[in-house]
């Protein structure tokens, strides 16, 4: 590599080094959020907000805000992800015992 002697102190005897130069954001491409805009701000993508406002938001809300689960006290993905499930568990418990079962 050309740049080789930039990157480490002392190029000939430190071993190779994977390294990824990122060149900046391309002009000719628009990013994601700017692809997103257009179809949030359509009526369909306002109905599909509601919609999310209504059905997703309040299960974090009650579970960071009433049972004060902010942080998961377990480590690897797979712990985490039983406890996550634990969570939402209790949640449609919590919504059972309240509201009864649906029709």
């Amino acid at each position: 590599c050309t740049q080789r002697p930039q990157c480490l102190k002392d190029p000939a005897k430190t071993r190779a080094r994977q390294v990824t130069f990122l060149q900046g954001k391309r002009d000719d491409t628009p990013s994601h959020t700017d692809l997103m805009k257009p179809k949030i701000d359509s009526d369909l993508g306002k109905r599909m907000i509601t919609q999310r406002f209504a059905t997703v938001e309040p299960v974090f809300g009650n579970l960071r805000g009433n049972k004060r689960l902010h942080r998961f006290t377990l480590r690897s993905k797979a712990k985490v992800d039983g406890q996550w499930k634990l969570f939402c568990l209790m949640h449609n418990l919590e919504k059972l015992a309240h509201y009864g079962y649906a029709a």
